[in-house]
């Protein structure tokens, strides 16, 4: 396929804001896919070469600048010019490639193939020379595309499509594509976490299927109020610890073993000893299990969050990181055992089941469980697992299934302290005095409820350590859009986990509501920006707040 083909329909999603004529014209321009070119297509048109855009491809916006320049031979200044008028580097490149200076000979049509193999390659280039590597592929795209095709190419390798297109659009317009219904097509997507597949799979008429080594989207909790409103949601229930940790899914194929992240990143390389363990305990032939990875200190407490994103950032030195901060893993779910899917089964036997697999061995066991009803004896867990410096505890269904990528209300989560969210960081701004080095303040956002758009809830400027603000400058400088006035605006990459002292309904912010006292718990290396938090949620905290404020009698007078 050619890429001017995509670059053609690219352009008429842009021209539209209408929900289903995006959808129609995805769907039209799938049926016309041949089967070879379905899978980086699909991919292609959400703006991404990898499955749920998990890689990060290591260029920003000045190397993109420089590349532009390079190609076109355009002036720095013209191309800021440029860009200050249509603040899209995408839109930048169109405009210069039409008057660039520099001509190709032999041009040769670009296909769509070529650009996914070569941005595909970027990930991979790190250490000296990497950078001239990463222009040299970017490069040979750009001196070959024509100038509309230009303006995707830089859009898909900055991920900033701006052309419309969500999950749910695609889910859509597969499904219409090949004539399946679109929960068919969503269970294919929570089974295999790819919408690429997904599109393989409608097109030859596929049920969902679960595979060994192909990640499964990870079911979601809610918050709850209070234990005992927990408690009163269901009939049967089991109590387990909730740990300030990171969730891995484990799948293991005879001795081969993988783990895979939250948003579905396989981390087996920073975590070789999680590997070792599961190899030996895990007993089944073939099973995918979840559990808790959580940090410890050398006398066996557990250590916070932040020790442990050390780990997941680590590519190199493994070694010396499994010594210096020691992990002990907590199963807690089973989903898939030696052929058979487990997701519809209720958790009492997905539990079973679980500790007949694995057998515990020292930094690799089960998560602490009791099934209980009676309040009394639940609530002594609860206070058990903070005393130990745990988050808190989940309260869940032992009646339900388990239900991929969703908050279903069949896990709670109870916290002593108002619940986090996970925002995404859009504008940074330049710091005053001493910290006039790094950004010192920072917009947030979360998504709108369909999770199609951003839409801002706050500004954190406080309850940041200096050595924060620098990780977070360093961050936030390889994703700057465009910088005005010590204002900048940022491509919406990094996902901050952030408390705060209540939610309020505001006019200030596009999503109507906004944060006080916003402050950062901790920078989400776990997460990318599809994790994030939506604006639905915010209401519900708000509803829930609301709720509180009452029973304590701290609602305002009627």
């Amino acid at each position: 396929m050619d890429y001017s083909d995509l670059a053609d329909s690219y352009g008429k999603l842009e021209s539209t804001t209408k929900k289903l004529q995006k959808r129609d014209i995805l769907s039209e321009f799938y049926s016309k896919t041949t089967k070879d070119e379905l899978y980086d297509t699909v991919l292609l048109s959400l703006g991404q070469v990898f499955p749920s855009g998990q890689e990060n491809l290591g260029v920003a916006s000045e190397l993109m600048k420089k590349i532009i320049i390079n190609v076109t031979g355009a002036s720095e200044k013209e191309l800021d010019a440029v860009f200050r008028e249509t603040g899209d580097l995408g839109l930048t490149s169109e405009q210069l490639m039409k008057s660039r200076k520099q001509n190709t000979l032999g041009h040769r049509n670009l296909t769509a193939r070529k650009v996914v193999e070569n941005i595909k390659k970027l990930p991979g280039m790190q250490g000296k020379g990497s950078r001239e590597k990463k222009i040299a592929l970017i490069s040979e795209l750009l001196s070959a595309a024509s100038p509309k095709e230009a303006r995707y190419i830089v859009r898909t390798v900055l991920g900033e499509m701006r052309v419309g297109v969500a999950a749910g659009t695609v889910r859509d317009a597969i499904a219409k594509a090949f004539s399946r219904d679109p929960k068919e097509v969503e269970h294919l997507f929570d089974v295999t976490g790819d919408f690429g597949r997904v599109a393989a799979m409608a097109a030859e008429g596929k049920t969902a299927k679960m595979e060994v080594f192909v990640p499964v989207r990870m079911m979601l909790a809610e918050r709850a109020a209070d234990l005992k409103t927990a408690l009163e949601k269901f009939e049967s229930s089991a109590v387990e610890t909730k740990y300030d940790g990171f969730r891995i899914q484990i799948h293991k194929k005879n001795s081969d073993v993988k783990i895979f992240s939250r948003n579905l990143e396989e981390v087996s390389r920073q975590f070789p000893e999680i590997v070792a363990r599961a190899r030996e305990s895990m007993r089944a032939k073939q099973s995918i299990a979840e559990g808790e990875v959580v940090a410890i200190s050398k006398e066996g407490n557990p250590l916070p969050f932040q020790m442990l994103s050390r780990r997941i950032q680590r590519k190199h030195s493994i070694d010396e990181m499994v010594r210096e901060i020691p992990v002990h893993v907590r199963m807690f779910d089973i989903i898939y055992l030696d052929g058979e899917n487990l997701m519809r089964s209720p958790l009492k036997e997905r539990w079973m089941k679980l500790k007949e697999t694995v057998k515990p061995l020292a930094g690799f066991g089960f998560a602490e469980h009791l099934e209980t009803t009676d309040y009394e004896e639940a609530n002594a867990f609860y206070q058990k697992a903070l005393s130990a410096g745990q988050e808190g505890v989940m309260v869940k269904n032992i009646e339900a299934p388990y239900q991929p990528g969703k908050r279903v209300g069949y896990w709670l989560k109870v916290k002593e302290i108002m619940e986090t969210l996970d925002c995404i960081i859009t504008k940074a701004i330049v710091g005053e005095g001493k910290r006039s080095a790094w950004y010192g303040s920072f917009l947030l956002s979360v998504w709108d409820e369909k999770k199609e758009k951003l839409v801002e809830i706050g500004k954190m400027a406080s309850g940041t350590t200096e050595e924060e603000l620098e990780k977070l400058t360093q961050m936030l400088k390889k994703a700057v859009i465009r910088e005005q006035d010590r204002i900048a605006e940022v491509s919406p990459e990094i996902v901050v986990e952030v408390a705060y002292e209540e939610i309020q309904k505001s006019p200030t912010y596009g999503s109507g509501m906004a944060l006080r006292f916003p402050r950062l718990k901790r920078i989400r290396y776990d997460k990318g920006p599809a994790d994030a938090d939506n604006i639905k949620r915010v209401k519900k905290l708000f509803e829930m707040q609301s709720i509180e404020k009452s029973k304590q009698g701290d609602a305002e007078p009627v």
